[in-house]
């Protein structure tokens, strides 16, 4: 079968390192980064890479055998000559749009973008014209939507074996466009990527803003309220990168960052009393190469991926309409947002 040709731009933490971090994590098997993926994926040749610091290359170079010739400071050059059809983009959302916007309109047939999608909605919106104009197949790294375990979860909400959904809960730490990206992107997924009538939000520290420009990621709590009646719950606390879904008989919740897993049923007609149930079995599998694959089978076959850049742009529209909502003294937020200038700039440097 066809074999593409792949690169990475941004050879950091999720370019190629955080396997380092990961190794013996119980819920995320590796590989994890963006590096390891494509050196894994037995449909992909990882024959390029490109970052502003040579050193962090010729790491990068060594571990996934990226000679030293085909290592690029300048991302322009390593994609005109290159040719890759499948880009990779692990930089900070600051400087995305940029990159992005080169590759689609030089050649690549698919990209892979860390999240969140871009730095501000002006951004992201160049990103989708961009990406569906030119017919490119689009996935963005919120990794939990090709995790085999939320994909069991899921399947048990889609199949309404918990009653009707009620609530969906999301419990992270961290700032609004790093990990509440994550989340945000969850809570979507197992409500079947239903469309958002409206958000609230609240910035509990703040934000530090210049003029348009959000200087500083803020922590962010939030509730989204889907169309149909379901309400989604961003919450930070200690209780990070947990999920809870609540149907009419039953709950299901990812529980450690994806080690374990939760099954209540109803054992009272009125559901005041629960007792826990088996978790559906599923086998193990790396979300990063499973996310490639994904993107792999829509080069393959021309089939819509699981993700998408229009997803990824509701992604952030409810990172800032949360923002907007924090804002206007906490009044609720209905979608689509409008007006919103803002742009996150932040005074910070590769890791």
């Amino acid at each position: 079968m066809k074999r593409y040709r792949a690169a990475v731009v941004g050879c950091g933490r999720m370019g190629g390192f955080i396997d380092n971090e990961l190794a013996g994590a119980r819920g995320f098997p590796l590989p994890h980064s963006h590096g390891t993926g494509f050196f894994a994926c037995d449909r992909t040749d990882l024959v390029a890479c490109a970052d502003l610091r040579p050193e962090i290359m010729a790491e990068f170079g060594k571990r996934y055998d990226v000679p030293a010739e085909r290592q690029y400071t300048d991302y322009r050059q390593m994609i005109d000559r290159e040719c890759p059809e499948l880009v990779s983009i692990a930089t900070q959302p600051e400087d995305r749009t940029a990159i992005l916007l080169y590759a689609a309109a030089h050649g690549a047939r698919a990209i892979y973008a860390e999240k969140p999608l871009a730095a501000s909605l002006a951004e992201a919106d160049a990103i989708v014209a961009a990406v569906e104009t030119r017919g490119i197949v689009f996935n963005m790294g919120t990794n939990r939507r090709w995790h085999p375990g939320f994909e069991a979860m899921r399947k048990m909400l889609d199949a309404g074996e918990l009653g009707r959904v009620q609530s969906l809960i999301a419990y992270e730490t961290g700032t609004l466009f790093n990990t509440g990206s994550h989340a945000i992107d969850t809570l979507l997924w197992l409500h079947s990527d239903a469309p958002v009538a409206w958000v609230q939000g609240d910035l509990p520290r703040g934000m530090e803003i210049e003029g348009d420009a959000l200087t500083e990621d803020p922590t962010g709590h939030g509730i989204i309220g889907f169309e149909d009646g379901v309400m989604g719950y961003l919450l930070n606390t200690a209780r990070g990168s947990e999920y809870e879904a609540i149907g009419a008989s039953g709950t299901v919740a990812s529980l450690n960052n994806a080690a374990e897993w939760e099954v209540r049923r109803a054992a009272h007609p009125q559901g005041s009393v629960f007792e826990r149930s088996p978790f559906p079995p599923y086998t193990p599998a790396s979300s990063t190469l499973r996310l490639i694959d994904d993107l792999v089978h829509s080069l393959d076959t021309g089939s819509p991926p699981r993700g998408g850049v229009r997803l990824a742009r509701r992604n952030m529209e409810l990172i800032f309409a949360c923002i907007e909502s924090y804002r206007r003294g906490g009044a609720k937020v209905t979608l689509p947002l409008e007006g919103c200038d803002l742009r996150l700039q932040r005074a910070i440097t590769p890791r």
